[in-house]
């Protein structure tokens, strides 16, 4: 998932997981944005604000390295209504359910996907893993696309409808208005 000005910025809201201290049992992990990252996320989000974010997650290893992360994360956003231009406020949650591999299993992965597309009729496969990044899933980041995938581009105060203004033509205002004003005054001499 790529987030806008990712290379530019650092990623506002970090929780690392360091796979290989995983237990088997899986962890559980309850998380909280502060004030520095939530701002941090307004800013690289453009948005007004963020008053909270939140994330729950449940990171269980599964076989061949794979680890799966499953969970939801809550967010409340401070936006600019399109319409209005008053401030509002926006609530978003998102379920989350992503696995994540070793980055040579999400290659080989992926070339396996991108040979099946060169058939007639693309078979059915579930995207590729996410990549485990120096033995390292970040969670703070995970909760930060899911946030930044949800938001509005376009919102709008409850109950706005835009009305474009629509004015009847005045009959005098046309084209040939300043000819026809000439003509009645030449008429008129």
């Amino acid at each position: 998932m790529s987030r806008p000005n990712a290379e530019s910025n650092p990623d506002p809201w970090r929780y690392p997981v360091i796979v290989a201290q995983i237990p088997d049992t899986g962890l559980h992990r309850k998380l909280e944005a502060s004030a520095a990252e939530r701002q941090a996320m307004a800013e690289l989000a453009g948005l007004r604000e963020v008053l909270s974010a939140q994330a729950d997650f449940d990171v269980v290893p599964r076989s061949g390295g794979r680890i799966e992360v499953t969970g939801r994360v809550r967010a409340r956003i401070g936006q600019i209504c399109v319409v209005t231009l008053d401030p509002i406020e926006n609530e978003i949650e998102e379920e989350v359910d992503l696995v994540f591999a070793p980055e040579s299993e999400v290659r080989r992965l992926a070339d396996l996907i991108e040979e099946g597309r060169d058939g007639e009729e693309p078979p059915e496969v579930a995207d590729p893993p996410e990549a485990i990044i120096n033995g390292i899933i970040d969670l703070g980041r995970l909760a930060t696309d899911a946030v930044f995938l949800a938001i509005d581009p376009y919102p709008r105060k409850p109950g706005t409808v835009f009305e474009a203004e629509v004015t009847a033509p005045d009959p005098e205002d046309h084209p040939f208005a300043v000819l026809k004003a000439l003509q009645d005054k030449k008429k008129g001499q």
